[in-house]
């Protein structure tokens, strides 16, 4: 609905800040309480060593190649598959690019570190991460945007 030059708009009425302020604390109590229905449904599980959780960030630090640059992450908000003494998790990787853009002298260029946010596989054995993430690469006037496979090595803490 469109508010009306003179006149009440019935959209503005109905969104009052008391009713947006429940709608928002009713939605992010069912998040935490489905996150930790998550976290402890194998609370229970003894004498297993098969999981799978959902897991904010992991504790790693991986460095990796990707389109003729660099990069490094931390790891991320994920779905983890754990067998002691490996995991496998599939997730979203806040990363930092390394990577200097070859453009024409004069023409504008890109930061040589920037933040940017992929996805992809991880698999952790022990204490050495291999990580294989896709990242998408924006279009420019130099090259049409597409998506870029990169791999990682690095260490869990």
């Amino acid at each position: 609905m469109e508010a009306r030059p003179g006149g009440n708009s019935k959209l503005i009425n109905n969104l009052k800040p008391n009713k947006i302020m429940k709608k928002s604390f009713t939605a992010i109590t069912w998040l935490l309480l489905v996150t930790c229905c998550f976290n402890s449904v194998h609370a229970q599980d003894v004498g297993t060593s098969k999981k799978t959780s959902i897991v904010a960030w992991d504790g790693m630090v991986v460095a990796g190649y990707v389109d003729r640059g660099a990069y490094v992450n931390f790891g991320g908000p994920s779905i983890k598959f754990i067998n002691k003494p490996w995991s496998l998790a599939f997730g979203i990787l806040p990363t930092m690019r390394i990577k200097e853009d070859k453009v024409a002298k004069g023409q504008p260029r890109n930061s040589v570190v920037m933040p940017t946010a992929g996805f992809g596989l991880t698999f952790v054995y022990r204490h050495l991460v291999l990580q294989i993430p896709l990242y998408y690469n924006n279009k420019t006037t130099a090259s049409s945007g597409k998506w870029n496979p990169g791999l990682g090595l690095g260490y869990k803490f």
